[in-house]
């Protein structure tokens, strides 16, 4: 039993990575930049934001949409759970 859990947990896990990909690759093809820049701003996201506060990066997320369908107009929106604030 704890053999097919396993294969379970893993094949969720691929699935997850996978579905986190799918996600990156579309959010930097409507930023038309590159995985790297993208990476690099959710990492000095991060960065900054723990100089204040200790925040949960697993559930860390930047989504971005257009603001209306006829505008150059794209929007930033962010998730961030703060575990504490750093005083």
């Amino acid at each position: 039993m704890e053999m097919l859990g396993m294969r379970t947990n893993k094949k969720e896990s691929s699935k997850n990575i996978a579905k986190e990909r799918l996600k990156l690759v579309l959010i930097t093809d409507r930023l038309s930049c590159s995985v790297q820049v993208f990476e690099n701003l959710k990492r000095d996201m991060l960065e900054v934001l723990s100089k204040y506060m200790e925040v949960d990066e697993g559930g860390f997320e930047i989504e971005i949409s257009s603001y209306e369908k006829n505008t150059n107009i794209t929007t930033l929106k962010t998730n961030i759970p703060v575990k504490k604030i750093n005083r």
